[in-house]
């Protein structure tokens, strides 16, 4: 990365995702997982979301603020939180909320979802409408966390007297998620940083040069990106691809072939090229997902990877 301290986005750097998705059955040692990686160094801790999934999962706000109040110094983010499975005053309210435990603290990472449709079965929403609702609340949620009152039509209907108390800062860094041309129009219409997975080196500049292009046309700056990725740090890298393997069976219910080229899977050597890489092709920060039976065990390469970067 070539920006100085002074201009680093909050975003940069190397994160871990904790483990609130029990893929194995060993359980969810979020505070354990939130601790570690602060005390080892790394840059933030991410949350993912899902109200219903494959595996037993934990709800992303709770965990969000769970993680923020055993925390002092690490930045605590979600990758990727589903707004449209929640009304987006109480949204509004998760967040201040999360601002005034860890001020300065955090990041938002949104997108669409996924495509599990059972979530959004649960919860009364047409998923075929899940864009239309991840735009309304990202044009609400400024209004709603700088206390405004709110009185709003549409997809999203609000009638708020106004928040508070509202966080100093005002909203958050917003880090916008997929793939898809509308994702890229999203994160260059609102977006600080573009958020995707599931990418190689040459995708992601082809996307940085799509979203400097289509930033321009809103008199926006390029969004910068930082990307979501699962990581294996082990000595023998056929152990590890097959405990990734698994990982995503059990979590995904599909098979890892059809996303192994972008799983980053070795030593700490081998991962470090793979992640400068992507710093080649322009990606600021990682939030890096454990495919491992024992997430807590990956810390320490997590961080070693950091520290063969620095």
């Amino acid at each position: 990365m070539t920006s100085t301290d002074a201009t680093r986005p909050p975003w940069a750097g190397i994160g871990l995702a904790l483990p609130t998705i029990d893929a194995f059955g060993n359980g969810t040692p979020v505070v354990e997982a939130a601790r570690a990686a602060e005390a080892a160094g790394l840059d933030h801790v991410w949350v993912p979301d899902h109200l219903l999934f494959h595996r037993p999962v934990l709800e992303a706000m709770t965990v969000l603020t769970t993680a923020a109040a055993v925390t002092e110094r690490i930045t605590v983010g979600t990758a990727i939180l589903n707004p449209t499975l929640r009304p987006v005053t109480l949204l509004a309210k998760q967040l201040a909320t999360v601002l005034a435990l860890a001020p300065d603290r955090l990041l938002l990472g949104v997108g669409l979802g996924g495509e599990y449709e059972p979530e959004f079965r649960a919860v009364g929403i047409d998923r075929k409408e899940r864009g239309r609702r991840l735009d309304a609340a990202l044009d609400l949620l400024p209004r709603l966390l700088s206390g405004e009152a709110v009185k709003a039509d549409g997809i999203l209907p609000v009638d708020c007297d106004g928040l508070a108390p509202v966080p100093a800062s005002g909203m958050p860094p917003v880090l916008v998620g997929g793939r898809s041309e509308a994702a890229l129009r999203r994160a260059a219409r609102v977006g600080d940083a573009y958020f995707p997975m599931w990418m190689d080196p040459a995708d992601v500049a082809t996307a940085r040069d799509r979203l400097a292009e289509l930033a321009a046309e809103h008199g926006r700056p390029a969004p910068g990106v930082c990307l979501v990725a699962f990581v294996n740090v082990c000595e023998d890298p056929a152990v590890g691809a097959e405990q990734a393997a698994e990982h995503i069976r059990r979590q995904y219910g599909m098979p890892f072939h059809l996303v192994e080229q972008w799983a980053l899977i070795g030593s700490v050597s081998q991962i470090a090229q793979r992640v400068q890489e992507y710093r080649d092709a322009g990606v600021d920060g990682f939030s890096l997902s454990p495919a491992h039976p024992h997430p807590l065990t990956q810390i320490d390469g997590v961080a070693a990877v950091r520290e063969a970067l620095a």
